[in-house]
């Protein structure tokens, strides 16, 4: 059996491996050519971020100083830092939370955390975020100034159409229009309104 050291960190590396956002980073290559390395290092800066674990379950350790607000803030930071993704959908608080469950499990001579992390990994299938994305770079905004001085040719890409050879247009006979009953003045004066029938 693995130590509990080795188990957290394995435990970190898959709890990271499944959180979407780090997925479609890496797949995305989004930290450049060497994306899974820095998901790798990424798992091991985590772990150090806790005091080592003793080398069998059940033995006393020492209690982890790291928070749940302290461990979010550095998943977001890495994950700006080293993958140029902004997380804004709070994902990375089940990440920290499965990381903590995790690591006070251990800590406990629970290693039930760990062995569902590898299930999950292993069971996980296509993930849902096994997209690749196309990025064509940063996309500036124009203004109005921007447009001024274009003539309709440069909006065209500079080319001038010929539509001479263009079929033309067909006039097509159109139903002709019903005329409208006109409202009849009855002897009183009344003037009675002819109901339109739906088609």
């Amino acid at each position: 059996m693995a130590s509990p050291q080795t188990l957290f960190d394995t435990g970190i590396w898959y709890a990271l491996a499944l959180w979407p956002a780090l997925h479609t980073a890496v797949s995305n290559s989004w930290g450049g050519p060497s994306s899974t390395d820095k998901r790798d290092w990424f798992a091991g800066a985590v772990s150090e971020l806790f005091p080592a674990l003793p080398p069998a379950l059940g033995l006393a350790t020492i209690p982890a100083s790291v928070d749940l607000d302290d461990l979010g803030s550095v998943l977001l930071q890495v994950m700006q830092d080293e993958f140029e993704c902004n997380v804004e959908d709070d994902s990375e608080v089940e990440v920290a939370l499965t990381i903590l469950r995790l690591r006070k499990g251990l800590e406990e001579g629970n290693d039930s955390e760990a062995r569902t992390l590898e299930h999950r990994w292993r069971n996980r299938g296509a993930m849902k975020s096994d997209i690749k994305i196309i990025d064509n770079g940063p996309q500036e905004e124009m203004d109005e100034e921007d447009f001024e001085g274009f003539s309709d040719d440069e909006e065209m890409g500079g080319v001038d159409v010929d539509m001479s050879d263009a079929p033309a247009l067909v006039e097509t006979e159109r139903p002709a229009k019903k005329e409208k009953p006109k409202p009849q003045v009855d002897d009183d004066g009344f003037t009675s309104v002819p109901v339109r029938r739906k088609r």
